[in-house]
C-alpha cells in the first residue's frame, strides 16, 4: 500500500471542490451516500493551477467509504466497491493533462471494467483507492486501480478503458 496521510487528515472531496470554484456546491454534491477524500489535488485544481502536480507523480489516490453503516452482507459491499470503481478511474488519466470532466467541454465513458476480488472488505470503512493511467491516447485512456484497506491489505484490483472526447465549446 502507498504511503499516504490517512483520511481523517485529509478534507473531503466536496469541501476542496467547492474552495475550488468559490461557491457552494449544490445539495446533491454535499450530501452524497459515498464519501471521498484525495491525498493530491482534484482535476478541477489541476486545470486552475497545474503547478500543483508533482512532475514525477502520475497516481490518483484516493480515500472512499459509504458513509453509512452497511449489513454484513458481503455481496452488498462488493457491489457498492464495485459502483465506487467508477467514480474516480477515468478521471486519473486526466489529472497530469490538467483537463477536467468539470470544464464543460470534456465527457467520458467507460468502454469496459473488470475486478478482481481478493479478500473480504467492508465499503462502510476508508479504503484507500491507488489508481494510475499508464496511456492516454487518440482518445482513450487505460487506468489501473488497486483498493487497499487502512490496515494495507489488497482487498481489489481494477482496470477501466475508457474514451474521452473534449469540444471546443462548453457545455450548459
Amino acid at each position: 500500500m502507498p504511503a499516504v496521510p490517512r483520511p481523517e487528515e485529509l478534507r473531503s472531496n466536496a469541501e476542496r471542490l467547492a474552495e475550488a470554484v468559490g461557491a457552494p456546491l449544490p445539495r446533491h454534491f454535499r450530501d452524497r451516500p459515498i464519501e471521498l477524500r484525495s491525498v493530491g489535488p482534484l482535476s478541477v485544481e489541476l486545470a486552475r493551477d497545474p503547478s500543483l502536480r508533482a512532475e514525477d507523480e502520475h497516481s490518483n489516490l484516493v480515500w472512499v467509504r459509504v458513509t453509512e453503516e452497511l449489513p454484513d452482507d458481503p455481496l452488498l459491499h462488493v457491489c457498492l466497491m464495485t459502483y465506487i470503481s467508477d467514480l474516480t478511474l477515468i478521471e486519473t488519466a486526466l489529472l497530469e493533462h490538467g483537463i477536467t470532466m468539470l470544464d464543460g467541454r470534456t465527457t467520458g465513458a467507460s468502454l469496459d471494467h473488470a475486478m478482481w476480488f481478493h479478500r473480504p472488505f467492508r465499503a462502510d470503512r476508508w479504503l484507500l483507492y491507488a489508481q494510475e493511467s499508464p496511456v492516454a491516447a487518440g482518445g482513450r485512456v487505460l487506468a489501473r486501480g488497486q483498493v487497499f484497506t487502512a490496515e494495507g491489505d489488497l482487498v481489489v484490483s481494477v482496470v477501466q478503458e475508457g474514451l474521452i472526447r473534449i469540444s471546443g465549446t462548453p457545455r450548459d
